[in-house]
């Protein structure tokens, strides 16, 4: 049985996103008011709407992630878990787009830098390639443009790394007018541009326009071997790899939680499988769009 409660954010705007810490014990709000809040402190983020922030990975500490309407990542730490009320720009990262939707890539892995992909919505078209990978560089200790993936030309509106339990790839999953799955094989490095970013070959493991509607979220469970998607259809679908890598729709479900007639799961199938950070997945949200989510 789930009991909503109702939370005073204080927001003077559009609520964007929200994103709960590992824990589940923190919570940061992101606004059309330019700011981000979290607990009861509130960073004056941008000079334009913020539109979604996130939580790094546990290994990473207390460290959180925002993207503006303005083109700009900004990241910030906490150095003090026990003070929420002090946080510190610790960098800024310029897209050349406007930003809609980012994605920590959660692998702990000490052969991973940390990572982060940015979607954009921009209808500019000067600029083709809607989803950038930026890359931390110990060297520098700044984060740098690793890859863009240039065939995704359509307004991203959401993205989310798979968990990653010992591989040696990401794979990304991009929520646009369809579902994307993306495979990030890091390229070895030579000894001239060891202290460059990253190279990537970059493959596209499948592509579903089953919502025949625009796709607003994505989310994986845990262990990274379902994916679900909810578009403007008012349909939640599941989405699983066979033993040779072959994805396919495994359920629909409607926004009530009833699966569609002919679909082979269930609520309960649905439970067993929880998505990955199941608090502010959001996919449950179905037949509305990324900025209907939440009011405050």
């Amino acid at each position: 049985m789930f009991v909503a409660k109702t939370i005073a954010a204080d927001h003077k705007d559009l609520i964007h996103d929200v994103s709960y810490d590992f824990h589940g014990r923190r919570m940061a709000t992101c606004s059309s008011d330019q700011s981000v809040k979290i607990k009861r402190t509130t960073l004056v983020d941008s000079r334009t709407s913020v539109t979604d922030v996130k939580f790094a990975p546990k290994h990473m500490g207390l460290v959180l992630a925002t993207c503006s309407a303005d083109g700009v990542v900004r990241i910030y730490e906490a150095p003090d878990v026990m003070n929420l009320s002090q946080w510190s720009l610790q960098h800024e990262i310029s897209c050349k787009l406007s930003c809609s939707c980012i994605s920590w890539n959660p692998s702990s892995s000490r052969t991973h830098s940390p990572m982060i992909a940015v979607g954009s919505d921009d209808n500019n078209v000067t600029y083709t390639g809607k989803v950038q990978i930026y890359e931390y560089n110990e060297n520098t200790r700044k984060y740098s443009k690793a890859e863009t993936l240039m065939t995704v030309t359509d307004p991203v509106h959401d993205l989310a790394f798979a968990p990653n339990l010992g591989r040696s790839f990401h794979v990304l999953a991009i929520a646009t007018k369809d579902v994307r799955i993306f495979k990030l094989v890091p390229l070895r490095r030579d000894s001239t541009t060891s202290s460059g970013p990253t190279k990537f070959e970059v493959q596209l493991m499948a592509q579903f326009d089953s919502h025949n509607s625009q796709v607003w979220r994505v989310s994986w469970n845990i262990t990274s071997t379902l994916l679900a998607s909810s578009g403007d259809d008012g349909c939640v679908r599941l989405w699983k790899a066979n033993y040779m890598d072959n994805w396919k729709c495994t359920g629909i479900l409607r926004g009530d939680g009833s699966p569609v007639n002919g679909s082979s799961v269930t609520a309960a199938a649905l439970n067993t499988a929880p998505l990955s950070g199941a608090p502010n997945s959001g996919v449950g949200a179905v037949s509305a769009g990324r900025y209907k989510h939440t009011r405050a």
